[in-house]
């Protein structure tokens, strides 16, 4: 097994937000995904379902500024990771507990795994994941997210699904290291949209997950 140089569940702490970019062009992703990282959304992650997600993954490695992060989302198969690590992701994430995990882990590329019960997240830390994508986190809300915590103190856990910018606080006070926000933030952004909404929502959120301003 490779040993992970990026330690996820330290910069997901520091930061409390990750972005998620799905689109449907990949000019637009990029320019999504170039606005977030100029607006202080530090760690942002590009869906696999984008059109050619790899070569917004790479454009997006080259414009981010130093010390912000740049992964790959929906890494389902051991082949995705193969693609993904050659692109220049330096994280991936994926929607369950699935192939793509083990074989992150054995290539030393840290893996947000997707896993709604306690079994799938027992199951993931097991398999190697640096942490826990809880998704969909809107099925049971910020309490069902303590009630799976209580049992995995020491498991890390990213709230994805639904987390609009008032419910940031509650998942934080949860116990949540971070929240991951793909439509509420991004909007049509990557697929075309208002890049200064996108901006101005960017800014949003990262106050709010900084504690700097309520939601």
């Amino acid at each position: 097994m490779v040993t992970m140089t990026l330690d996820l569940t330290a910069e997901l702490s520091a930061t409390r937000l990750l972005a998620v970019i799905r689109g449907t062009d990949t000019a637009a992703a990029i320019a999504a995904g170039t606005a977030l990282l100029t607006e202080g959304v530090t760690i942002v992650e590009v869906a696999l379902t984008t059109p050619d997600a790899l070569s917004a993954i790479e454009a997006l490695r080259q414009a981010a500024p130093p010390g912000c992060l740049v992964g790959a989302g929906t890494v389902l198969t051991s082949a995705d990771v193969a693609d993904v690590a050659a692109a220049g992701a330096q994280f991936v994430v994926t929607p369950a507990v699935v192939d793509s995990v083990a074989e992150a882990a054995r290539r030393g590329l840290p893996v947000a795994a997707g896993a709604l019960t306690p079994t799938e997240a027992y199951t993931a830390v097991r398999l190697g994941a640096s942490a826990v994508k809880l998704f969909p986190a809107s099925v049971g809300g910020p309490a069902y997210l303590k009630a799976v915590r209580d049992p995995f103190p020491d498991i890390p856990f990213v709230a994805v699904g639904g987390v609009g910018l008032a419910e940031v606080p509650a998942y934080l006070a949860a116990g949540a290291v971070a929240v991951g926000v793909g439509g509420p933030l991004v909007g049509d952004a990557a697929s075309g949209g208002d890049l200064d909404a996108l901006r101005a929502r960017a800014r949003e959120y990262v106050a709010v997950a900084r504690g700097e301003v309520a939601a």
